[in-house]
């Protein structure tokens, strides 16, 4: 802890120095390295225990980490020793995509936010697939999954089916992303028939793959803080309907005017960190009264300390995740977070 505490902010200080999206590979890369290597048992947190319970699975801590972070399996050594209770890996799509052109990602340090408009790169779901099957997990895993930009919107169902089918043996939770602003009308499936016909065809292959398997995993759905009063209201029935395990809140959102810096407000792509926190949680608290606890709530958006933290739950959420905050507060904000939670429990 005094290790992070004294040499984070010079560390973050240069690697800021790069642009955004390569300081963030080069920082994964570097960690683990270090992680699978002899130093793993010196440089790896014990996990700080605050049990949970959520969609049938048993939760260390109900601390995770957002998917984005590792979309491709190739830092599980590292992002499964810091303290999280539970990560999320993806998003992934079935066939391997480059994403949108760069530069993509964009840092607002002084708002601690980010843009980005990656739109799902990703190495596909068989290489992801493939980094998992022979990792010795110690916290449970969840699995993002998405349509390829290249898949029309009447048919993304075809593609998130692939992708279940893929994982399915492999996940402790399954996530339908359906509301990234960076891919053309993903969001729509958010909506009306196109979510009916989403969820009618996903869970169908879902019951199949239960009895295949013999276990249920959790199916959860990511949804954007961007969705109206009556689009949310109706986007729970459906997920009422069709006995969704759980809700994502939530992604990104399009819209700038949270921003203090104007310059951004032309930047394509989605806005996390911070500003966010509001938004986020306002649509947990919305979350929580129309699906009357039949449906988990996972939140996340502008965790950036103890105290957000710990809104989200009061908010209605039972499990958290975070992305953003890592980058401009490091690693010690998952035990700072954890020990804040214990604290309340005692």
């Amino acid at each position: 802890m005094n290790f992070t505490k004294i040499l984070f902010p010079l560390y973050q200080r240069l690697i800021f120095l790069f642009e955004p999206e390569k300081a963030h590979y080069l920082s994964l890369t570097i960690a683990e390295t270090l992680y699978k290597s002899w130093l793993k048992k010196i440089l790896k947190s014990k996990i700080k225990e605050c049990p949970t319970h959520s969609m049938g699975i048993k939760f260390k801590n109900p601390i995770g980490l957002a998917a984005g972070f590792d979309k491709n399996g190739d830092y599980l050594n590292f992002i499964t020793s810091i303290g999280f209770g539970f990560i999320e890996l993806g998003t992934v799509t079935p066939k391997a995509q480059y994403g949108n052109n760069k530069p993509r990602v964009f840092r607002i340090a002084g708002e601690k936010a980010i843009i980005n408009h990656l739109g799902f790169n990703n190495h596909g779901v068989d290489y992801l697939k493939e980094k998992l099957k022979n990792f010795d997990r110690e916290i449970p895993i969840g699995i993002n999954i998405s349509k390829n930009v290249t898949t029309p919107i009447e048919k993304a169902y075809q593609d998130y089916e692939y992708c279940m089918r893929k994982v399915y043996s492999m996940a402790d939770y399954i996530t339908l992303n359906v509301s990234s602003p960076n891919t053309k009308d993903l969001r729509s499936l958010q909506l009306d028939e196109n979510i009916n016909t989403l969820l009618k065809s996903i869970k169908k292959l879902h019951d199949n793959l239960n009895k295949v398997y013999k276990k249920h995993i959790p199916l959860v759905i990511k949804i954007s803080p961007d969705l109206t009063t009556q689009q949310l209201e109706s986007l729970c029935k459906t997920l009422l309907i069709y006995e969704i395990d759980g809700v994502i809140a939530t992604n990104t959102t399009i819209d700038k005017k949270i921003l203090k810096d104007g310059r951004y407000q032309s930047y394509q792509g989605g806005v996390s960190g911070e500003p966010i926190t509001t938004k986020s949680n306002e649509k947990i608290k919305q979350l929580k009264e129309l699906l009357n606890e039949k449906v988990e709530i996972i939140g996340v958006g502008g965790i950036h300390s103890p105290e957000s933290a710990c809104e989200k739950f009061l908010c209605g959420a039972s499990l958290i995740q975070m992305y953003t905050g890592l980058v401009y507060s490091g690693t010690r904000l998952i035990n700072d977070i954890a020990d804040e939670l214990i604290k309340k429990t005692i």
